[in-house]
């Protein structure tokens, strides 16, 4: 029996995942699912938001949904640094900026958010930048933190916290960020049962930065990955949890967003403005 040319199976994987991926591209042509228009969006109904991790690039482009939104009155912005879209914020009036580094103790900034309808929580980090304690810390520790002491401060009814969680997650997972992403989800739901508050998890796959923000590199991945609906602007996550937030009562505590229902509610937010 003939072997096979080495070219030949060198060429299989590559043609395969073409196929693959033409597959993935027409599938999402042929998708023309659609939100509702909302028609009853009362102006002012999302006047006063905090956004945490405006300096990463999930968090610039929901400040600059936000910034551009004219509903939107106040941005409490809590930060470990200012950036030029938080100090353009601070210079049109639209934003409060407060420098914050102990993000287990949110005692110093109470202020910043007891009147605030929703939280728009970007803050996080990859797990090739820390190790596995240091993870949890931050993805799991402190918007738990947060949520505890929110609870105990706010002055509004019916609030809501945006959590920007990830694709591909399992609690079964081989990886530890994968667990950790699960277990925040979890003990973020848990917490806002029986209370005046949602937790929304929003579970992109690739983020790609807002124009001002994006290199070479980036925009070549979000631009593979978008045609199969693998890859979101950060701006469509901050204009679709600023739509979900005016849409509060379609939703629930523990509500899951993929991909695909961030671009879907995005598309929808565009419509409506």
């Amino acid at each position: 029996m003939k072997l096979p040319r080495l070219r030949t199976i060198l060429l299989t994987p590559f043609v395969l995942f073409v196929v693959f991926y033409l597959f993935g591209v027409i599938a999402n042509l042929l998708d023309d699912r659609q939100v509702d228009p909302l028609s009853n969006a009362r102006p002012g109904s999302v006047d006063e938001i905090a956004i945490f991790g405006a300096s990463g690039t999930a968090g610039d482009g929901i400040l600059k949904a936000a910034l551009a939104d004219p509903d939107v009155n106040t941005i409490h912005v809590i930060t470990r640094r200012a950036t030029p879209r938080i100090e353009a914020g601070v210079a049109n009036g639209k934003v409060i900026m407060t420098k914050h580094l102990a993000y287990l103790d949110y005692s110093a900034v109470q202020d910043q958010f007891r009147d605030v309808q929703a939280v728009y929580w970007a803050l996080g980090t990859s797990s090739r930048n820390v190790d596995d304690e240091t993870y949890s810390v931050i993805h799991v520790d402190f918007p738990v933190q947060f949520v505890k002491e929110w609870l105990q401060v706010s002055r509004r009814l019916n609030i809501s916290f945006h959590f920007i969680s990830s694709s591909d997650i399992s609690e079964d997972s081989s990886m530890h960020w994968a667990r950790e992403k699960v277990r925040a989800e979890k003990e973020l739901f848990a917490l806002a049962e029986g209370t005046s508050l949602k937790v929304i998890a929003y579970r992109p796959d690739y983020i790609g930065p807002t124009d001002e923000e994006a290199h070479l590199g980036q925009e070549l991945l979000y631009w593979f990955f978008a045609p199969v609906r693998a890859a979101v602007r950060a701006q469509q996550i901050g204009e679709t949890m600023l739509e979900v937030t005016v849409r509060g009562d379609e939703f629930k505590n523990g509500d899951k967003l993929g991909t695909a229902s961030i671009l879907r509610y995005s598309d929808a937010y565009r419509h409506r403005q």
